[in-house]
């Protein structure tokens, strides 16, 4: 098991998780009568990604992160992720958040499933890493925040062998394996199976320094090619694309990691493309039919009040109140995540241990800015309209 997972592990998850929440926050900052009563504002919205990039990059916290250590539970992942969310204004309760990790650790599975090279997954944190930047670009001490922690990625990783980016491959897929939630994009546009497997593309593009199989070269003692012939590969593939940039600017040429809910961004690589997918000016429609399905999940959000005068908001992702006390009673998501067998329990709960202390870095801090209790009061019916 590589000891170096648990930093892109995290970077992944929360870039997945600050991509629905901003397309969120986007969808919600207009209103039919174009006041803003019971909508977050644009404001709101800085001011949510600012707070959970913020603790999310923290010195302190990505110090202790980058530390040489076993990955974590899926578990242990959840809790941290949820005190992240909670940095913000907004709130989950328990089975709320098991939904949301549902999807993060799904989109991030099949970018796993898809990278090239065991190399090419610092492409797709870099990826995630380039859009987080993005969204807090008006924001300079955050922006320096998001900056030194990619140095310290490329200082950290830019010395691993071939050999332990490919240990670091198979930790990922050991920490996927069990997961197999359906996800509707997916299945729409035919990259995952009615039983939550992906469907691997036998076309494309070859990684880069590989060659084009299908030829085999016979050499003789001497090193000298002496007969060439050809066998079938059962796919049809090219020569391998340009290899992207690993410094802290620059094109990363493969669009895995890239925000998937974005209007004009068909999710797409260059070693499978589904055919279905057209890159056009159009909106992309099986994105919009994925955040319509979140948008069933997630109900409303309301204002609640918190004592000591702190406001936030509350996120349901269900959609009655009964629905989600049902899904407290029985477990829901946590039976579907958690249902097996413990193995190491000493060590994961010495884990969970190191990480309640990291987690205690995310303090939450009180909000005086007195809210409107309307804001945000029917989030279904708006995100039905997508």
């Amino acid at each position: 098991m590589s000891v170096r997972t648990l930093p892109l592990v995290f970077i992944n998850l929360g870039g997945e998780m600050l991509y629905i929440l901003d397309q969120r926050l986007r969808a919600l900052n207009t209103s039919e009568d174009n006041s803003e009563k019971g909508v977050w504002s644009e404001n709101d919205r800085r001011r949510v990604m600012n707070d959970i990039v913020g603790n999310m990059f923290s010195k302190a916290f990505m110090d202790e992160l980058l530390k040489p250590q076993q990955l974590y539970s899926h578990r242990t992942l959840k809790t941290v992720l949820t005190r992240l969310a909670h940095a913000s204004i907004m709130r989950l309760n328990q089975a709320s958040m098991d939904r949301l990790y549902e999807l993060m650790v799904m989109a991030f599975k099949y970018q796993v499933f898809l990278c090239p090279r065991p190399k090419d997954l610092l492409l797709i944190s870099y990826n995630h890493i380039d859009t987080i930047r993005e969204f807090v670009k008006d924001t300079p001490v955050v922006v320096n925040q998001v900056d030194e922690t990619h140095r310290k990625i490329i200082e950290v990783y830019s010395s691993l062998s071939e050999g332990e980016f490919q240990l670091l491959r198979q930790t990922l897929l050991i920490f996927f394996q069990d997961m197999h939630v359906r996800v509707s994009l997916f299945l729409k546009n035919q990259v995952q199976n009615p039983n939550g497997r992906f469907v691997l593309s036998t076309s494309g593009s070859v990684p880069h320094g590989i060659d084009v199989p299908g030829l085999i070269r016979i050499f003789d003692s001497k090193g000298r090619e002496v007969r060439r012939s050809e066998f079938p590969t059962g796919g049809s593939y090219s020569s391998p694309i340009r290899q992207g940039s690993f410094e802290l600017h620059g094109d990363r040429v493969i669009r895995l990691g890239m925000n998937m809910y974005t209007v004009n961004h068909p999710e797409e690589t260059h070693t499978s493309k589904a055919p279905s997918v057209k890159t056009d000016d159009t909106p992309n429609l099986l994105a919009k039919e994925e955040l319509n399905l979140l948008a069933r999940l997630m109900g409303s959000m309301k204002a609640e009040n918190i004592p000591n005068a702190e406001t936030g908001f509350r996120i349901n992702l269900f959609t009655t109140d009964q629905e989600e006390d049902e899904a407290g009673t029985s477990g829901g998501a946590e039976e579907s995540l958690f249902g097996v067998i413990n193995i190491q329990a000493m060590q994961d709960e010495q884990a969970a241990t190191e990480l309640a202390q990291i987690a205690g870095l995310f303090a939450e801090e009180e909000q005086p800015e007195n809210l409107s209790s309307n804001k945000g009061d029917d989030l279904l019916a708006m995100m039905d309209d997508l």
